[in-house]
């Protein structure tokens, strides 16, 4: 969608609309494109590490993890290693689950900015 060169009139109302949107709530257009920016990174950023995860499910995840730190002698990333067997392994977990948590961490700090004005 963002990698085209004439993008469409889909593409340009949905621009319009998130600025228009920000520039309601109190941000200058200076900070509305950076509220914009950081939105549009976070969400399309998300979708696009989600689209590209080799894995579907935790029985999957273990066997990435497993043929992605075999070369690497034993202790060489510790905490990569406690990251996938302490969180990611745990049944039930879902990358897409914390697109929540993420997003509310970004309109939180958006909220904090709301009226200020943009440095340049």
């Amino acid at each position: 969608m963002e990698s085209r060169a004439h993008p469409g009139h889909a593409n340009l109302r949905h621009h319009d609309a998130v600025i228009g949107c920000l520039r309601a709530a109190g941000f200058d257009m200076a900070m509305a494109a950076h509220a914009y920016s950081l939105l549009d990174a976070y969400i399309y950023g998300f979708a696009l590490t989600k689209m590209s995860l080799p894995f579907d499910s935790t029985t999957d995840i273990a066997e990435l993890a497993e043929s992605m730190l075999e070369p690497f002698p034993l202790g060489e990333y510790p905490d990569l290693a406690d990251f996938i067997s302490e969180h990611a392994m745990k049944p039930g977990y879902d990358f897409a689950d914390v697109f929540e948590i993420g997003l509310d961490v970004v309109l939180d700090g958006l909220e904090r900015m709301r009226g200020v004005e943009a440095w340049t």
